[in-house]
């Protein structure tokens, strides 16, 4: 098979409005006066593929969009970067599309989001031969693509079976119950979550005890552990991989951005540990602008980091 592309993604799509300076405690009836605000290309699935093509990578992208203003500058702004949006099911959604409002407040954030379209969007819906047609393929937010469950496991399979790897990075389940990972985790190649959601997926207390559960199933974990850095665990191997030092001016995405930095270097044959690095360049990066892709979208800024830590 054509191998068209190096990576496809099947998953949701939004703005993210980000509200800066609010108080964390917000009280209701009264007028809260935000000291900034952004409009930016939200979701995780999209963030990912976003920068993996600002990263020179060949990206396919499958989403559902309603057929609002919301959607379609979420897909203008996700075309600027070479993504391949030619299977997009735009204003095919009988909701509208989804959208996330951030609240930051320091290291911690509120997050409000509308589902809209992102739920609606099935395995059954989904082109095969597009998806296959690719070295790799990657799944964000789990939780958030809800008709996608029942038939995501026959999807992988069905992935596998024509000889693309698979990474998955679940997010954050808001019910908390981590359900479907258990079915999944078998099926991928490697698993991209924070420190956080690692424990609560596996109902551990310390990381250690949640990557004894989580190797037993998945050969390549990659923790992102925010400042720290990376934690890679590979066949049973745990290494730190130190992250790289900067002021952020936002966190938003930072994880995401983190993502196509590992899965660009990965794919292009390096080590877990040296994927990990380019990781922590990246999600640095990110920091350095408002939401998950500004900073990629500056190519000067964006060439420049690069430069600067990859030597």
């Amino acid at each position: 098979m054509e191998r068209r592309f190096d990576v496809t993604i099947a998953g949701e799509i939004n703005l993210d409005l980000i509200l800066y300076g609010l108080p964390q405690q917000m009280p209701v009836e009264r007028e809260l006066l935000a000291s900034g605000f952004e409009v930016t290309l939200g979701s995780s699935s999209a963030i990912v593929a976003h920068n993996l093509a600002s990263l020179g990578m060949k990206v396919g992208f499958v989403t559902r969009t309603g057929s609002d203003d919301l959607g379609k500058l979420a897909l203008a702004r996700l075309a600027e970067s070479g993504v391949d949006l030619s299977e997009v099911q735009a204003g095919r959604g009988s909701a509208g599309t989804g959208v996330t409002i951030l609240m930051p407040h320091g290291k911690e954030r509120h997050i409000l989001t509308y589902l809209g379209t992102m739920a609606e969007m099935a395995a059954e819906d989904l082109p095969l031969k597009y998806l296959s047609s690719s070295r790799h393929f990657h799944l964000s937010s789990l939780f958030l693509q809800l008709a996608l469950h029942p038939g995501l496991p026959t999807l992988l399979r069905e992935l596998r079976a024509a000889g693309l790897t698979i990474s998955l990075d679940t997010n954050d389940d808001p019910e908390d119950k981590w359900a479907l990972v258990g079915e999944l985790l078998p099926l991928v190649d490697i698993l991209l979550p924070s420190e956080d959601e690692a424990m609560r997926m596996t109902k551990t207390s310390t990381l250690n005890e949640a990557l004894g559960i989580l190797g037993r199933a998945v050969p390549l974990i990659v923790v992102k552990c925010g400042p720290r850095g990376a934690l890679v665990h590979h066949h049973g191997v745990s290494e730190l991989v130190p992250g790289i030092a900067v002021t952020p001016v936002d966190t938003i995405g930072a994880g995401d951005s983190f993502n196509a930095g590992f899965l660009s270097a990965y794919l292009r044959g390096a080590s877990p540990t040296q994927a990990a690095h380019m990781g922590n360049i990246t999600g640095a990066l990110s920091t350095l602008a408002p939401g998950g892709t500004e900073a990629f979208r500056d190519a000067a800024m964006r060439e420049s980091f690069l430069k600067r830590f990859q030597t």
